[in-house]
């Protein structure tokens, strides 16, 4: 089975490395930068699922239900907890 918590958490690390901070301190980043980068890739068999569950407890957000690549790549994934 999968391990829902240590995969946000994963999540969580890969958006600080690879998100940039605004002006009022939250990280975020696209989300076709996540999708493209190869250790997520690597990392993630569901990304979008795992995206959805962290969603749900509140630790990030995005506009939207569903993210698609190509579709949804500008899309901002705002990091809600640190």
């Amino acid at each position: 089975t999968m391990n829902v918590e240590h995969e946000i958490s994963l999540l969580v690390e890969e958006i600080r490395r690879l998100g940039t901070k605004n002006a009022d301190g939250q990280v975020s980043v696209k989300f076709g930068v996540l999708f493209a980068d190869e250790k997520c890739a690597n990392l993630f068999e569901a990304l979008v699922g795992t995206l959805k569950a962290a969603k749900r407890r509140k630790i990030v957000t995005y506009p939207g239900e569903l993210l698609l690549q190509g579709v949804h790549d500008n899309v901002d994934i705002m990091l809600l907890q640190d």
